[in-house]
């Protein structure tokens, strides 16, 4: 009747057992007190012992548009306020400058040697842990302007400060170096540019000219040859016209002489003769019909044949001979061929050389300083930090604290239970 159920006994058992390793855990209170202590004091010696390490950053945002304004005025290099900020932050992220200014200011890195390590060594061991590169954050939509920067975390006995701004100047120099030798390099290849433009146009020119002029000289060759041809095919018609004028002349004489008569008469005035008994009478001929040559007469007809025959020659007679002669005297010289190879500056006659040489002029009196060139806005500079970033003390000493109970704890935990198994089996 007075039975108690399993369940409560184990309930009762649990609650003895508990208090009994709360017991146990006191009466170890010294042992835990003990570690907990040495814990936290390796743990503050580390936190006070340690080297400090600071922490500085150097924030680069865009600059203004009137401070690039010279160089984009220039019209052959364009670099906008973003475009100049990414250079300079590339520079900064760049192993080579860094490198650089590491080997230019060894200084600042003196407390960074080692013996048994060369420069480049301990520069990018320094590199890889020391630097981080600031940007906005891509993901996210409400930055309010870009920037770019550079964070450096260094030890206590290294001039972080210097560093940073060292860093930073240097970048700023070597885009200023970069963007005025692209500058140069650019100035010149336009340079080059227009001269081959020049010389091409002159050797346009040249060859334009000499094609005009062989094809002045091959049309005044061809209209002088035609105009021979047609003189010659005319003056060969004249004295074909004079021989047949001759021949005509010759049949008029004989038929003229048949008929006895030697002055010039008419069809009409033939038979007068034998008209004279029928009186006086008034006759009046008419006849729409060419009179026959004969009755020229042969005196006549012959004095035009013996003119012929001494005529030497027969230009006179065709006003088209004169005309023939005086276009091909006309062509004895082409003035506008002689105009075009007496021209002395033939580069007036070029039509783009003013623009090219005003552009030649322009590119070679162009003095960009780019020395003070002003590539991005320094937002932030590194200045020096009020106190060390690493080792953070409290979370140190926290840590340690809480880390050295609960190795008191198992300690005390692990005593109780060894002690528990050794005292079993003398009680049996």
């Amino acid at each position: 009747m007075n039975a108690i159920s399993p369940a409560r006994q184990q309930a009762s058992s649990d609650e003895i057992d508990l208090a009994a390793l709360v017991r146990a855990l006191w009466q170890q209170k010294l042992l835990i007190a003990l570690v907990t202590t040495a814990v936290t004091l390796a743990a503050a010696a580390y936190a006070f012992l340690a080297t400090a390490e600071y922490q500085v950053q150097s924030i680069l945002r865009p600059a203004v548009i009137k401070d690039l304004d010279a160089l984009n005025r220039t019209g052959v290099y364009e670099l906008t306020p973003d475009q100049a900020m990414q250079r300079v932050g590339a520079s900064l992220e760049s192993y080579d400058s860094r490198l650089e200014f590491f080997r230019s200011n060894q200084e600042l890195f003196e407390a960074l040697r080692q013996p048994n390590r060369s420069l480049e060594q301990t520069f990018e061991r320094f590199n890889d842990k020391a630097f981080v590169m600031l940007q906005p954050d891509p993901k996210k939509t409400n930055n309010l302007s870009a920037y770019v920067g550079i964070q450096l975390t260094y030890p206590e006995d290294v001039n972080g400060v210097a560093l940073v701004n060292g860093l930073v100047e240097h970048a700023f120099q070597l885009e200023r170096e970069r963007i005025a030798s692209d500058l140069a390099v650019v100035i010149q290849n336009r340079l080059n540019q227009l001269e081959l433009q020049i010389s091409a146009a002159r050797a346009s020119y040249e060859a334009t000219k000499e094609s005009q002029i062989a094809s002045l000289l091959e049309a005044d060759s061809l209209k002088r040859a035609e105009l021979q041809d047609e003189l010659k095919a005319l003056r060969q018609q004249l004295k074909t016209r004079r021989d047949n004028r001759i021949t005509q002349l010759d049949e008029a004489i004989r038929i003229a002489k048949s008929l006895g008569i030697t002055k010039p008469t008419t069809p009409s005035a033939l038979g007068e003769g034998e008209r004279l008994g029928q009186g006086s009478v008034i006759r009046t001929e008419v006849n729409n019909q060419q009179i026959p040559l004969y009755f020229m007469g042969a005196d006549a007809l012959e004095a035009e044949r013996n003119a012929l025959l001494q005529r030497r020659s027969d230009d006179f007679t065709e006003p088209r001979v004169a005309q023939i002669a005086k276009e091909l005297q006309l062509l004895a010289n082409n003035r506008q061929v002689e105009v075009l190879n007496k021209r002395e500056n033939e580069d007036l006659f070029l039509k783009k050389l003013a623009v090219w040489r005003e552009e030649a002029a322009r590119l070679r009196n162009l003095n960009v300083d780019v020395s003070g060139l002003k590539l991005a806005s320094l937002d932030q500079r590194a200045t020096q930090p009020i106190k060390p970033v690493k080792p953070k003390k409290l979370l140190i000493l926290a840590l340690g604290m809480v880390l050295g109970g609960m190795l008191g704890l198992f300690l005390a935990l692990l005593r109780n239970m060894l002690r528990s198994n050794t005292a079993g089996p003398k009680l049996a």
